[in-house]
């Protein structure tokens, strides 16, 4: 091996071990003396709830442990949004699993919170996964509530998907394991059956001081809203239990129950791991995105026995474009190639820009996916669109919006993978969060930006430059070096993989190692759904 993919090995292992050492941080939760606490009162942690609750042995696939890393820093932080979350499987069945974390100040929802469990909910919407919904929450997160109650997609909206996913027939299994106030009370009323445990378990629109405030009424919290009283007066619970694991034995007991419904289709054949080495991965790509590669070895480290078929290979070639196997599930591969090559003109092309060519052979391959209905998966390394006369007179905005519109209509899932660089209008045509990827990741070196860091902190830089010289301050050359470093820190902070993974851009940081099983696992998560046979791109300039 060279000594550059030595380098490249090196960062890359580091990096991986920095996302596990600051995922196990936040696994803590609230921290030790809140989890003792929870433990007093006969409580289980989120993370054992899911683990105690799911097949032994199976794969978990988290989503959102980053979610409001390093924000909330006034209200003591909020680590992974306040909620567990993922795909797992119980008693063989892939489900959406929600479990808040009441050592997050007691389980209150912060604005990042609401968003998470939109997401998950989305998951099963669009995957028709079935919904473990564990409940310990103290409801809305008072110090903000302005940015958690009253839009659209803000607290509410949980209630309005409750409704919804009913509707569409996906089964919803609340277990109350703590208390569910206000109007968090309606998420497990709104749901299919609901449990509770005895002592812990609470549900009630108000608490015992509120009740006290409002009509001078002097109620304790079971008689208000416990599991005997709602089994046995109001009718509200469908189950009581004396502890979490006999209440999580009766989830088990019901999701094994549920029959099956028609699946999507999606051809699968038996599994072959890649023949070329996959921590191989390591070493191809640099962690800052700065060096060429050639992506055909990165997808030969994640595909069924390296066999991948390059479409229109010799043509559009910013852009690799191919059929390929991973864990036995067909699937279409759209991927930015970094290294540098010739076009058939005979100039250098950068890697990671798209162009003309390279636009319009990816959005003719998106749409014979379609056609063939195999699941398409995005591997970004894009800095966007090329620019300049010449590209604007070849038509790149045409072109580029051709990529778009079939992406934005694509009706097969796509999962994106976000392997480098992520920037500009090269997000969207690569299938960023915006154009509605069923599962989205990123590799501890993504970075997600409307324009590479240097670029835009030169072009900030002139922008504040010239401010400060309209108000009279004279700028020295120090003064220039000390702003553009400034610049440079902020907006390189916030195009990290972190800072995307913590505004659930993406919804996980991944070693690259997993991106194989991630994909997998996307794919017969969407393999549930049954897709409309009808694709259509919609009106673009030809």
């Amino acid at each position: 091996m060279s000594l550059e993919f030595n380098k490249n090995d090196d960062a890359m292992r580091l990096a991986v071990s920095q996302v596990k050492q600051r995922h196990a941080q936040i696994s803590l939760g609230g921290g030790k003396k809140a989890m003792e606490k929870s433990k007093e009162k006969g409580k289980m942690s989120p993370r054992e709830r899911i683990k105690y609750l799911i097949d032994e042995d199976s794969i978990f696939t988290e989503i959102g442990s980053f979610a409001g890393y390093d924000m909330y820093k006034e209200h003591g932080g909020c680590p992974a949004g306040g909620t567990v979350a993922g795909v797992g499987y119980i008693r063989g069945r892939q489900c959406v699993i929600v479990a808040n974390d009441n050592t997050v100040k007691a389980g209150a929802w912060f604005p990042i919170t609401g968003k998470k469990n939109l997401r998950m909910q989305e998951i099963a919407m669009e995957n028709h996964l079935p919904v473990v919904y564990i409940v310990d929450s103290a409801g809305v997160y008072l110090p903000m509530q302005d940015e958690i109650f009253p839009d659209k997609e803000h607290f509410g909206r949980i209630f309005r998907n409750n409704a919804r996913m009913s509707a569409m027939g996906i089964t919803q299994i609340a277990a109350v394991m703590g208390s569910c106030v206000a109007g968090g009370a309606y998420l497990p009323i709104m749901s299919d059956e609901t449990l509770m445990v005895e002592g812990n378990g609470s549900i009630f629109l108000a608490g015992p001081y509120l009740v006290k405030a409002a009509i001078g009424e002097d109620a304790d919290t079971q008689a208000l809203g416990g599991a005997k009283m709602h089994t046995e007066v109001s009718g509200i619970a469908d189950y009581k239990f004396d502890s979490e694991q006999e209440c999580l034995d009766q989830v088990k007991r019901i999701i094994d129950k549920i029959g099956e419904k028609d699946k999507a289709g999606f051809d699968r054949a038996k599994p072959t791991p890649p023949k070329k080495e996959p921590k191989d991965i390591y070493g191809l790509v640099s962690p800052d995105n700065s060096k060429q590669y050639d992506v055909v070895e990165v997808i030969e480290r994640i595909v069924d026995n390296s066999e991948f078929d390059q479409f229109k290979e010799d043509y559009g070639k910013t852009i690799v474009c191919g059929y390929a196997r991973i864990d036995g599930w067909a699937v279409g591969i759209v991927a930015n190639q970094r290294k540098i090559v010739k076009s058939g003109k005979g100039e250098m092309q950068l890697g990671g820009v798209i162009y003309n060519d390279s636009a319009d052979k990816a959005a003719r391959f998106i749409m014979n996916c379609n056609q063939k209905k195999i699941p398409l998966v995005f591997l970004q390394d894009v800095t966007g669109f090329m620019v300049g006369s010449r590209s604007e007179q070849s038509g790149i905005i045409k072109d580029g919006a051709k990529l778009v519109n079939a992406v934005a209509n694509s009706i097969v899932p796509k999962i994106t993978i976000i392997i480098g660089n992520s920037y500009g209008a090269g997000n969207y045509a690569m299938c960023g969060k915006a154009y509605d990827p069923r599962f989205i990741y990123g590799w501890p070196n993504a970075r997600i930006a409307v324009m590479g860091g240097e670029q835009a902190a030169k072009t900030l830089l002139q922008i504040q430059v010239a401010s400060l010289k309209a108000k009279g301050e004279e700028i020295d050359p120090e003064k220039e070096k000390a702003l553009l470093k400034e610049i440079t820190d902020r907006y390189t902070s916030q195009t990290s993989a972190y800072y995307a993974a913590a505004r659930l851009w993406i919804d996980e940081i991944i070693d690259p190692l997993d991106t194989r099983q991630v994909i997998s696992e996307g794919i017969k998560a969407a393999n549930h759904a049954h897709v409309d046979d009808t694709f259509a791109t919609g009106v673009f300039q030809v």
